[in-house]
């Protein structure tokens, strides 16, 4: 009985349709779907840079503001404890000499308040006045005002004078003139009363460039400024190419959070006429009160273009890819499905009756070639069979039951093997999500690592001078390279076998100093090398800075007044083997005996919330691991040493 054909397939249940499918929807829909992702979150993190870079810079400019007012307030108390000024202050020509002392400690005004006195600033109201009435140096930023600053010199009067300009997004305001100052005011105890000097910021251009210089050294284009309330009195943000913006306001929003909050702000911000990558902090006066900013930046365009630039090529990468791989794949599905179709057209003649009708393969060698030749086949073994069926229909029963348990054999086999594949799938995962996991970190250090080099290249021979910060965060890279190493060896511990390999550590003592340096010159420390070690050590250098760099830093909060201190490395012998002996010794203030007896136990800390308690813990697990030990022998008021002791490496021979 001849058979009906077969209804067409639709397109959309076709095998054609689902090739295709297969086809192009990873590459025309999951694709720019992850590239979306991606995009939006390398713009996140290029954000996250900048906003860190505007912390740092923020930083750095608060500091050189509280050095202005240690400096001065120093230079008062030095000059006020001096026995030249006990000396002066008897004579006729005290006014003159001190007028003298007040131009060479660049102060806009100095004067000796004797006790009850009421001239000058104001007396008695100011806090850095009483506290130096009560016998202690003190130093602040107060807001003078007008009146006050004429009696102390007409000049500062004139000089704090400042009109308003009006500015786009500030808060509205009927004030057209800001007159009063803001002083840095610093007054110590002196022979016959207070002795009190300060500084007036409006108008300080010299403070306000060096500062502007310390943040963005090698003239790179950035912005400081001071503000009194929400006006720029001290600022190198420019109106026009040689007009200092001095008299404009600060935005809003910015004015809201830090003034009236009382927060930091760290954002993009609109600076007199465009867009900056600010940073905002309040500035307290002696009353406790925020009476002004502080405020640096750079502007925001350049980077916005690079960010849009990286997006728009990356974009044209992914089209590129797009067009040139979407052709590739249709030929690729065309040369599934063809074959596929005139399979299904044979079976529809077969099915119409005709039995010789064949796909005719081409003898191509693929998997749909072998379907293809292997359905001819099957179908003359068909019509054969057809044809012997019932002479032979016991034969083909039981060749049926001979095929059966093959399958049910296979059967067996597959189920086997599957149970093989989903263990081995397992144990693969495991290996890739830790792989992953290193990739994932790798991704923001190969940025960090790119941008480094695009600022260095940058720069060029402007670079030279911070050669010793791009080292640092080449070594701090490193660092974090060694860490993503150790993930990896979890995952392809074939590629990451240990060598073994030995380090000199008078070497890593060297290499440590540039990350202590500023430290020990902000505090007033004189380090001294004496290393004289041999031999190399088997302890990861950096575990070993890390080490070295605590115990510098315990050594120098141990000296608040300064000192020297001192690293010295021999080569000793500790039961006829070689050891390498690291000690550093402080002048600081020392530890008794039962403090000295809990200092590397976890937690443990004599700083009252300055400290967590795990850094000598933790040098202690560094250096014990590495087959060493760490001691320490202190006492107060003789200073303390630390020694670190570490067997020395036999080479192999």
């Amino acid at each position: 009985m001849t058979r009906q054909p077969a209804a067409p397939i639709p397109f959309r249940r076709s095998v054609r349709a689902r090739l295709l499918a297969i086809a192009l929807l990873p590459l025309l829909i999951v694709l720019p779907l992850l590239l979306a992702m991606a995009a939006r979150n390398w713009s996140a993190r290029f954000d996250e840079v900048l906003i860190a870079k505007i912390h740092g810079e923020l930083t750095i400019a608060h500091q050189h503001l509280a050095g202005l007012l240690q400096g001065r307030g120093a230079g008062i108390a030095a000059l006020a404890g001096s026995a030249e000024f006990a000396r002066e202050v008897r004579g006729t020509g005290f006014a003159a000499w001190l007028a003298t002392e007040r131009t060479r400690l660049g102060l806009d005004f100095l004067d000796l308040l004797a006790p009850g006195d009421a001239a000058g600033t104001g007396a008695g109201r100011w806090p850095v006045v009483q506290a130096a009435r009560a016998g202690q140096q003190a130093v602040a930023i107060d807001i003078f005002s007008a009146g006050q600053l004429a009696r102390l010199d007409p000049a500062l009067a004139e000089r704090a004078h400042i009109a308003l300009v009006p500015t786009r997004a500030a808060v509205p305001t009927q004030r057209q003139l800001e007159d009063r100052g803001m002083v840095v005011q610093a007054a110590a105890p002196a022979p016959g009363g207070v002795l009190v000097g300060g500084v007036l910021l409006n108008r300080n251009l010299d403070f306000i460039d060096a500062m502007n210089d310390l943040v963005y050294p090698g003239g790179s284009q950035g912005t400081a400024t001071l503000f009194l309330d929400d006006v720029r009195i001290s600022t190198n943000v420019r109106l026009f190419a040689d007009v200092r913006a001095l008299g404009t306001r600060v935005s809003a929003a910015v004015r809201a959070r830090v003034l009236d909050q009382g927060e930091v702000w760290l954002d993009r911000a609109f600076v007199v006429n465009d867009w900056y990558v600010s940073g905002y902090e309040p500035i307290i006066d002696s009353f406790g009160a925020r009476v002004g900013m502080l405020y640096v930046g750079f502007l925001d365009a350049p980077y916005a273009a690079a960010e849009r630039r990286s997006l728009i090529r990356i974009g044209l990468i992914v089209l590129g890819v797009v067009a040139l791989a979407v052709p590739v794949l249709l030929i690729w599905a065309r040369g599934i499905f063809a074959p596929l179709e005139r399979m299904t057209a044979v079976l529809a003649r077969v099915e119409a009756g005709e039995a010789g009708a064949r796909v005719a393969a081409s003898g191509g060698r693929d998997e749909i070639a072998r379907v293809a030749a292997r359905l001819d086949t099957l179908l003359d073994q068909v019509a054969e069979r057809e044809q012997r069926l019932r002479e032979h229909g016991e034969t083909l029963e039981a060749r049926v039951a001979a095929r059966t348990r093959d399958l049910e054999a296979a059967n067996r086999q597959l189920d086997a093997t599957t149970r093989q594949l989903i263990i081995s799938e397992k144990l693969a995962a495991i290996g890739e999500i830790t792989a992953g996991v290193a990739h994932e970190i790798n991704n923001p250090l190969a940025v960090i690592q790119g941008n480094i080099d695009v600022v260095r290249d940058d720069l060029g021979p402007r670079a030279e001078p911070l050669r010793t910060e791009f080292t640092l965060i080449q070594q701090q890279i490193q660092a974090i390279h060694i860490l993503v190493t150790k993930l990896l060896r979890f995952a392809r511990p074939e590629e990451y076998a240990e060598t073994g390999t030995g380090h000199d550590p008078d070497g890593v003592i060297r290499d440590t100093m540039p990350l202590v340096r500023h430290l020990l010159s902000k505090a007033g420390v004189a380090l001294t090398l004496d290393l004289e070690s041999a031999g190399t050590v088997s302890i990861n250098p950096t575990e070993l800075q890390q080490v070295l760099v605590n115990l510098i830093v315990n050594a120098v909060q141990a000296m608040p007044e300064g000192g020297p201190l001192q690293i010295v490395s021999r080569s000793v012998r500790r039961e006829g083997s070689a050891w390498v002996e690291i000690s550093v010794s402080d002048s600081g203030v020392g530890m008794t005996a039962a403090v000295l007896a809990r200092i590397f136990d976890p937690f443990y800390t004599t700083k009252r919330g300055q400290g967590t308690g795990l850094g000598l813990s933790i040098s202690h697990t560094l250096v014990a691991r590495a087959g060493g030990d760490l001691r320490a022998t202190s006492a107060p008021g003789q200073g303390s040493r630390f020694v670190i002791a570490l067997p020395v490496r036999a080479d192999p021979a």
